[in-house]
């Protein structure tokens, strides 16, 4: 069975191919940044958002040692600010959006994602998804303010519109410690 963070980069990988362009709003260690640009090649491009310099800087080494720094742009910004970073161009192109709510590991666990910057983000990058991209969304429940900030997810992307989008929630039923939880949204 796929955790979710697995299942997210197949729902990805369903429909993001060589040439396309994706988004990273929350960069952290740069594992989706990375996997995002061996999907969309030298072709493609991938845009990353991050509020932590740490972040910013792991994930730039992860692409340098892997080549992959040309086909990648990072924001030191939080992905609330997507909208005024990304070229006006991008609107209806972007094939694959993915999100990791919560902390950033192995660092300070006090700077979080929240739910009023998230709901932003989300409401932003909607209108950049081209039709048959889709959004991801691993949240993580387990940390202070984890829990208020999935509930406020679920909340919103359960009043999107059936005809501008479907959603659909994927979630471990029987694990210990708060098990990280998905929804993916898919742009008609």
């Amino acid at each position: 069975m796929k955790t979710a963070l697995h299942f997210a980069q197949q729902c990805i990988s369903d429909v993001l191919q060589e040439g396309d362009s994706a988004i990273d709003a929350t960069v952290g260690n740069g594992y989706d940044t990375f996997f995002l640009a061996n999907t969309v090649g030298k072709t493609g491009h991938v845009y990353g958002f991050d509020i932590q310099a740490q972040a910013i800087s792991a994930t730039r080494a992860r692409l340098g040692e892997a080549g992959c720094n040309e086909c990648v742009t990072l924001f030191e910004a939080g992905h609330e600010q997507a909208c005024q970073l990304l070229p006006d161009v991008l609107r209806g192109q972007i094939r694959a959006v993915m999100f990791n709510l919560g902390y950033l590991p192995r660092a300070d666990k006090s700077l979080v994602t929240r739910p009023e910057t998230t709901l932003q983000a989300i409401e932003q990058l909607i209108p950049f998804v081209t039709p048959g991209g889709r959004i991801t969304l691993v949240i993580y429940e387990g940390h202070p303010g984890g829990r208020a900030e999935g509930e406020a997810v679920n909340a919103f992307v359960e009043g999107l519109d059936q005809n501008d989008v479907q959603v659909v929630a994927y979630h471990m039923m029987n694990q210990k410690n708060t098990p990280p939880r998905l929804i993916v949204i898919e742009k008609r």
